[in-house]
């Protein structure tokens, strides 16, 4: 793998200054744990756990692009039960908007997928696991996607509506 400046620099040249329109999925198991995928990223942590997901296609649907990038990025297959809220994330060189959906697990088997942007020796999804929300909320905030700070439980997350803000803020 190439050194992580690199890496970073590649991140924001594929990913940053521009806006992307993303999907990203809820998938509990036992109601009390979320899948969460570890991505490489910029900024301080130098990596993050969010949700699976990622950007929509022209000319693909959100839930088709939902349960293509779900694919490939965990090998489930999956099923959108219903859409939830939108988050914005307005943090440069990152702008995304972010349309979550409940999802549910028909098929496939959990391993680490791939990021069809980046290279194949520039891979940023360094883990795909089912975290328990208690753990989440003893870890740093600054590690998980916000939506974390928002609901502790399954039944907050998947009652969160509207449109939400994340302006400035890891």
């Amino acid at each position: 793998m190439e050194d992580i400046q690199e890496l970073q620099k590649d991140i924001i040249d594929i990913y940053g200054n521009k806006t992307r329109v993303k999907v990203r999925g809820l998938l509990f198991r036992n109601t009390s744990e979320v899948l969460l995928i570890k991505h490489l990223t910029i900024g301080k942590n130098k990596f993050f756990y969010a949700p699976p997901g990622g950007g929509i296609n022209f000319g693909e649907s959100a839930e088709e692009s939902l349960i293509r990038e779900i694919y490939e990025e965990t090998g489930l297959i999956v099923r959108s039960k219903n859409f939830l809220f939108t988050h914005e994330y307005l943090h440069p060189p990152f702008h995304e908007v972010e349309l979550f959906f409940a999802i549910e697990e028909t098929g496939g088997k959990l391993k680490i997928g791939k990021d069809p942007e980046m290279e194949s020796d520039s891979q940023i999804i360094e883990e795909v696991k089912f975290w328990n929300l208690e753990d989440i909320q003893k870890k740093d905030a600054t590690l998980f996607h916000n939506i974390f700070r928002l609901g502790k439980t399954s039944t907050e997350l998947l009652n969160l509506k509207g449109y939400i803000l994340q302006k400035g803020i890891n």
